[in-house]
């Protein structure tokens, strides 16, 4: 049964790599094999649940296969099958292959039709993965599929400023969620002292003994655990993205934002609750998230005009309701709270132009005045405050950006000097002198030495931070984000020999190719006509759609996805930074948050957007 469980990553891997050579013209050959992938993994999934029910339901813990291995890390990917995953696996494959079905006439001549299907196919891919994952890196692995899923399809109206613009803020937030996860995985290794298997975690004597020498470490994953869920499900402080996350096709957000994505966070406190269900904090924090969330979506869904943002706003209040059933123990309620919600909210977003337009009829046709009531001025008022606020969505959105983006936005554009030649000299030149006193240390005074990877730490953040608030050309961004990686690269390199050359090598190998790619793609460019300046949208996707592409598969390879080797180096170099280096890995994780906005960024201003030239059709700011 064990080895079974890798055919259903493999069957919507296959479907996905095929897409991706299907002509974009034979909508009927990319809709059929979308269609048949799906049905080919709902049938297997489900004979396969109930031959594992009829064979006693015992859970299925796998190790398929070793990415890394040394003396003392240990990468491997591992798959594991509980009640959990069973319940998980069923409802998306259902929702999958009924939304492919929809979509096949939903999306008919659509311009991105492949592009469409083909990112749908790589968001299952990513769903599946995550939900047969036995241990965090594997889990990792499809949740960052899932977030360029989710960029691409919410900016698949390319040519449009909002869809675009909002793709770039939800995937700010699913960054936010990833480090909060890479943390906990940093966090665990030093715990556990080895890479942890979910199996492990039901080993009650063996948390209870790690936790209660190492209570500080154990509250620590809890929290950043809690908050990637929270980020991934938009919970509070994060529900804003939501709504935004809209400005896709109803299809695609009707199997993102409605039913499995969105879910996604409920998934991963049931997957670790083994873990912190003893640590009292965070229970009681999953509760406070789960209420405060419930209240506030709820008065913002009942107050909005847009249809899909009733709709997102209520599938939140309800996901806030799992979280409390999470927290208390409550699972076989919070796994039939799952399917009910995720089959109504999928059903709501594909019927909602429908509905849209009933609304429109009984509110022209069958308008009734409201009664007065007898409520007092103080009531009123509060009443009107409230209702005020529930607008305006509670602020969530302007909060955001005021204390989690713009400061290191307004701190990058003071930095201005940094694109100078002078200052590039200077940069290079200290770069130099960091791999001289790695291969002489004992020519560079202790002390100054112990300080060297704070320095070159806080160097490659702020070069990261200005490739992230750059306006000026595409170029420079590149550069700065790609010197600011090394910056970090040498900082770990010099304060952990066991961080050697060879897993140095894994990490820059990817980055050093994507960057050299990169580089000619915006070369391309800028041969056009000159303009490769990122303080507005070019659109040249419709001239290049090649390049476009390329330019994709390289940033995605710069920031460490699964697509070349620095993704098992994004872990090596974690794994290396100690639990008391706090700065460092304080930068380390600002550098790789702000690493991912910078480059998708550039790809976005450069590549997406309303083309500048007449000669194209020109789309409204939004649908």
């Amino acid at each position: 049964m064990e080895t079974i469980l890798q055919l259903f990553i493999f069957i919507p891997l296959a479907a996905f790599v095929i897409s991706l050579f299907l002509p974009a013209k034979k909508e009927r050959n990319i809709s059929g094999l979308a269609i048949a992938s799906s049905a080919t993994h709902l049938i297997s999934i489900l004979v396969f649940v109930i031959i594992w029910i009829m064979d006693g339901a015992e859970v299925l813990s796998v190790r398929h296969l070793t990415l890394f291995k040394n003396d003392e890390i240990d990468i491997f990917i591992a798959l594991y099958f509980d009640s959990i995953a069973a319940v998980f696996a069923m409802i998306g494959s259902v929702l999958t292959f009924l939304v492919v079905i929809f979509s096949k006439y939903y999306m008919h001549r659509e311009e991105g039709f492949k592009r469409f299907f083909s990112t749908i196919l790589s968001f299952f891919l990513g769903y599946n993965i995550v939900i047969l994952s036995g241990n965090f890196e594997t889990l990792f692995v499809g949740w960052e599929i899932l977030g360029i899923a989710s960029f691409l399809l919410i900016a698949f109206y390319r040519d449009r400023y909002l869809p675009v613009r909002n793709g770039l803020k939800v995937i700010s937030v699913y960054r936010l969620g990833d480090i909060c996860l890479i943390l906990a995985m940093w966090m665990s290794h030093h715990l556990w002292h080895e890479n942890i298997t979910f199996m492990k975690l039901h080993d009650v004597d063996l948390v209870n003994s790690q936790l209660s020498g190492n209570s500080t470490y154990g509250l620590f994953i809890g929290i950043m655990i809690v908050i990637a869920a929270a980020a991934k499900s938009a919970q509070m402080p994060f529900s804003s993205w939501l709504p935004r996350a809209m400005e896709g096709p109803t299809t695609s957000s009707a199997i993102f934002y409605g039913s499995l994505s969105v879910h996604l966070g409920v998934f991963l406190l049931l997957r670790t609750y083994p873990y912190w269900q003893g640590i009292e904090f965070i229970k009681w924090l999953i509760v406070g998230i789960g209420l405060i969330t419930c209240l506030i979506a709820s008065s913002i869904a009942s107050v909005q005009s847009s249809v899909k943002t009733q709709i997102a706003y209520s599938s939140i209040a309800q996901i806030g309701l799992i979280f409390i059933e999470v927290a208390f123990g409550l699972h076989i309620l919070a796994l039939v709270h799952f399917a009910g919600n995720a089959f109504l909210r999928t059903y709501q977003l594909l019927v909602s132009p429908s509905v849209l337009s009933y609304s429109i009829h009984d509110m022209v046709f069958s308008f009734k005045p409201r009664k007065n009531n007898f409520d007092g001025p103080f009531l009123r008022k509060i009443k009107n405050a409230f209702y005020v606020l529930a607008i305006k969505e509670w602020n969530l959105d302007g909060s955001l950006y005021k204390f989690f983006w713009n400061p290191f936005k307004k701190l990058g554009q003071s930095m201005k000097f940094i694109d100078t030649k002078a200052t590039a000299i200077v940069v290079g030149l200290l770069f130099l002198f960091g791999l001289y006193s790695k291969f002489y240390q004992a020519d560079i005074p202790p002390a100054f030495f112990k300080a060297l990877p704070l320095l070159f730490s806080s160097v490659g953040l702020l070069l990261i931070i200005r490739a992230f608030s750059e306006r000026g050309e595409a170029l420079d961004a590149w550069f700065a984000a790609i010197a600011g990686q090394l910056f970090m690269t040498l900082s770990i390199n010099l304060i952990n020999e066991k961080f050697g050359y060879q897993q140095v090598v894994i990490y820059l190998s990817g980055i050093i190719l994507s960057a050299l790619v990169g580089y000619i793609c915006l070369k391309k460019i800028r041969a056009i006509d000159n303009d490769t300046r990122l303080d507005t949208y070019h659109g040249y996707t419709h001239e290049r759609p090649k390049t476009g592409f390329i330019f994709l598969i390289a940033c995605l390879g710069l920031i460490g996805l699964p697509l070349t080797p620095t993704f098992i180096g994004i872990d090596l170099m974690f794994s290396h930074i100690k639990t008391g280096e706090i700065i460092l890995i304080l930068f380390t994780s600002l550098s790789f948050l702000y690493v991912e906005l910078a480059i998708l960024r550039i790809y976005a201003r450069i590549f997406m957007g309303q083309h500048k030239k007449n000669d194209h059709p020109i789309a409204f700011k939004y649908s």
